[in-house]
């Protein structure tokens, strides 16, 4: 299993990013969590991943911290919840965030999680209030230094909000309500996804 990796990011395009280690390009998806701590391209990045092997598939996961890989690991093991839609709770909630949400069984906060629905969230609180206290053991591990992507930031923001679920229209609009002026993609997508969490 592939479990840490360490190379120079080729290119960030949410959730995905390509990673070089010895000249070997990975392609990795991560939460946004995730890309918001990313160094810039060309500087380099550890990430701890998680290696999904499917019929159809073998997708590379990865995270800054080991705690979010822990956490994203627990989501798997509840029924119903893929990689995608764990990618999208992480994108969506920081990790003490969610473990509000299931503590305190606040349903409504988990369904406006693109593609959480009642019963799912109902699900996640159930099943994940045990699993919660082994994540929280796992330490944070690597802390690097926030970057810019280089390209469109409306138009990443856009397709970062898409790659985690939402429809292309809500996507846009949810991206042009916060977009202010020199604002990173990084920081639209952050903004765009709070105002839905406090909505």
């Amino acid at each position: 299993m592939i479990g840490r990796l360490r190379g120079e990011i080729l290119s960030k395009h949410p959730p995905v990013l390509l990673l070089d280690v010895h000249g070997v390009g990975y392609e990795v998806e991560a939460p946004m969590s995730t890309f918001y701590d990313l160094p810039a391209v060309g500087e380099t990045a550890t990430l701890f991943t998680h290696l999904a092997i499917r019929e159809d598939a073998h997708v590379l996961y990865g995270f800054v911290r080991e705690a979010e890989r822990a956490l994203f690991r627990a989501l798997l093991r509840v029924s119903g919840v893929g990689g995608k839609m764990a990618l999208a709770i992480l994108s969506g909630m920081t990790a003490d965030e969610f473990s509000f949400c299931v503590q305190a069984g606040d349903v409504a906060t988990l369904t406006r999680v693109p593609g959480v629905g009642k019963k799912t969230a109902e699900r996640l609180i159930v099943e994940m209030r045990d699993r919660l206290e082994n994540v929280a053991k796992v330490p944070g591990a690597v802390s690097v230094t926030a970057g810019a992507m280089t390209e469109s930031p409306l138009a990443e923001a856009t397709s970062a909000l898409v790659a985690l679920g939402y429809k292309p229209t809500d996507a846009s609009r949810m991206v042009k309500g916060v977009a202010g002026d020199d604002m990173a993609s990084e920081q639209i997508i952050r903004a765009a996804l709070q105002s839905v969490a406090k909505g």
